[in-house]
């Protein structure tokens, strides 16, 4: 038994939402410590890409250069952050990349969805005054298009790190989600209006977009959401509409659009990003990304079930099951043939001299439960209406209330669990 019981409980089967969860230990006055250094590094960071790229590319090809340096100081000087403050063994991932199963799906949901926003805003424009697009088809435009392509994958990489990577994790622990939430959504709009052109709708928007992406980490514990948002959001309304990011309007070579229209449906020169119509859009969109987000939330962000200080997997106690139950049918399947084959008597030859209460004794002994087979009916036992105590599994009295997802569930009482 008890070979099968380690096997339901390995630590390399802990739940995703445990391994999910940063190993910190500090107090929130260190992390408010830890957050205000990250602050500092980040505009230390773009100081050091800034002066890199003039020295390092001409005016073509400054803005993809800075980005990359940027994007590369984030990494790196967060990840020794993470390494020597957290004692973090893979700080690129814990910053929100992990490399986790599906993270390519989770980033395509992003991108998607930061296309249909665009596209969103885009509609009305083209129904209230339209827009004016000019082409450029020479050979050189779709090179120039590449370039810019890579230099908002890596301007948006850029953002989601220092918004929404190790600083803002500090933040959370120092003073909880939401308020980390806000603080970076007002940072984010400060630092947006340093661009030329901000106004006031811009900084409205700026708090929309920050929050929305903030709330797309949160229910995911990753930034490839978030990521891909950002860039679709982005690069789609400049590459393929050929309008302004940010007061910003030659970011595509090939397609140049010029809104016509009220300020507060185009955001004029400034973009989509000062435009009153995109705030409403990306709030109306913050029930959009809990939708799409739904199963990733589950999965990551879920409490970890915890009997007696082991974390207890459901999937690998529901295997050990069926396993369970195979085991059983080949026994029954061997008794039976035993007593066609009139073995029955060979094997009682054990018995013999025994008293009929010390044979009860051995069948129940042969018949205590395998606490892996037990646990793994705790879905099919617990109720999603009331909260159910799991009694005897525990030291002491527990009182749980399990999500809907676990299935419908009986109200009957836990079997008792036997662990020898």
């Amino acid at each position: 038994m008890r070979g099968r019981s380690s096997r339901a409980f390995r630590t390399d089967r802990v739940p995703e939402a445990a391994m999910n969860e940063p190993g910190y230990t500090g107090g929130r006055l260190r992390a408010y410590l830890q957050f205000l250094g990250a602050l500092l590094y980040f505009f230390f960071a773009r100081s050091m890409a800034f002066r890199a790229a003039e020295g390092l590319a001409g005016d073509g090809w400054f803005p993809l250069v800075d980005q990359a340096m940027l994007a590369f100081l984030l990494l790196v000087g967060f990840a020794a952050m993470g390494f020597w403050l957290d004692r973090q063994i893979r700080p690129i991932s814990e910053q929100g990349l992990p490399r986790r199963e599906g993270w390519l799906r989770e980033a395509g949901m992003g991108l998607a969805t930061g296309w249909g926003l665009a596209l969103v805003c885009v509609l009305p424009m083209l129904v209230a005054g339209g827009i004016a697009i000019t082409l450029f088809t020479r050979g050189s435009a779709w090179g120039w298009l590449v370039a810019d392509a890579a230099f908002f994958w890596l301007a948006t990489l850029a953002e989601e790190v220092a918004y929404r990577g190790y600083a803002f994790q500090c933040f959370v622990r120092a003073v909880g989600p939401v308020g980390a939430t806000l603080g970076f959504a007002a940072i984010y709009a400060i630092v947006q209006q340093l661009m030329p052109g901000a106004s006031r709708a811009s900084f409205v928007v700026s708090l929309a977009f920050s929050f929305l992406l903030s709330t797309a980490y949160l229910r995911t514990r990753a930034l490839w959401v978030s990521w891909g948002l950002n860039f679709g959001w982005k690069a789609s309304r400049a590459l393929v509409f050929g309008l302004a990011v940010s007061g910003v309007s030659s970011h595509s070579p090939v397609v140049q659009g010029d809104p016509m229209g009220p300020f507060w449906l185009t955001g004029g020169a400034f973009g989509l990003d000062g435009s009153w119509l995109a705030c409403g859009v990306l709030l109306l969109a913050l029930p959009v990304i809990f939708r799409v987000t739904r199963d990733l939330d589950f999965r990551y962000n879920a409490p970890v079930i915890v009997a007696a200080g082991i974390p207890v997997d459901l999937d690998a106690a529901a295997r050990a099951t069926r396993r369970g139950h195979g085991r059983g049918r080949t026994r029954s399947s061997h008794s039976g043939a035993d007593r066609t084959t009139g073995t029955r008597g060979t094997r009682d030859r054990g018995t013999k001299g025994v008293s009929d209460q010390e044979l009860g004794n051995r069948r129940k002994s042969r018949l205590t439960p395998d606490p892996a087979i037990l646990i793994s009916s705790l879905p099919q036992s617990l109720s999603p209406a009331a909260p159910c105590s799991l009694g005897p599994l525990f030291p002491w009295s527990l009182v749980f209330s399990f999500p809907r997802s676990l299935g419908p569930c009986s109200r009957g009482p836990l079997p008792l669990i036997s662990v020898n």
